[in-house]
């Protein structure tokens, strides 16, 4: 029995320093490291060629195509979300600071969850337009999702609407605006779910909220 454990041990060590092994080691420590996360190899798909690509993908969502959800559809989704969030958060901000917009004077609240549970008292028909409005731009996009990741002719987000012409002509400066928007986009959906989760909590207003924090925790 003796015999038989220490030749399985010395088979093991002679084959941790085979040339096999040695090459799955080196190609492991050769790996492309994540630009967002050093300690985790890149994702194969994630290979800078989107803007703002970090190589963030902790959770290897990138890879799940299998399920019907590829890397096209999760880009199309994180600018959407990135474009309505940055829209949320300016407009919240700026219906605090400036007062309900003609129409919703019934809003008075400064935090906006509140304000929306008072237009859903007086007027819940402006939800429920806002509802079909949801609807139908989703079904728009969604075609438009849909045939450009069959066709390969759109990329994820390009509606190609750029009425002032601001990517028209020069490349760099068509991949810095993308990269800003990408960037700020990815701010405000933190943004947007920070007043949502202290407008629920403490039922103030972004601005009132901070200037309150400021005032509790200034010397």
């Amino acid at each position: 029995m003796m015999k038989i454990t220490v030749l399985t041990l010395l088979a093991g060590s002679a084959y941790s320093f085979s040339p096999a092994a040695n090459s799955v080691r080196s190609s492991a420590l050769n790996a492309e490291k994540s630009q967002a996360m050093p300690f985790l190899n890149k994702p194969a798909l994630l290979d800078g060629s989107m803007a703002g690509d970090k190589g963030f993908d902790p959770l290897g969502l990138s890879t799940i195509d299998d399920v019907g959800i590829d890397l096209y559809w999760l880009r199309e989704a994180e600018i959407k979300h990135a474009r309505v969030a940055m829209l949320a958060v300016a407009g919240a901000l700026q219906v605090e600071v400036f007062g309900p917009a003609p129409g919703c004077e019934m809003a008075t609240a400064k935090c906006q969850t509140d304000a929306f549970w008072q237009i859903w008292s007086a007027h819940p028909q402006y939800i429920a337009a806002s509802l079909v409005l949801i609807t139908i731009v989703e079904a728009v996009s969604g075609i438009a999702a849909t045939t450009g990741r069959e066709s390969g002719d759109r990329a994820p987000g390009d509606f190609g609407l750029d009425p002032l012409g601001f990517c028209n002509g020069d490349v760099a400066k068509a991949d810095r605006l993308k990269l800003q928007e990408i960037e700020n986009g990815r701010l405000a959906m933190w943004a947007a779910m920070g007043l949502l989760v202290q407008g629920s909590t403490n039922h103030m207003g972004g601005l009132e909220a901070l200037g309150a924090a400021l005032n509790d925790n200034s010397f």
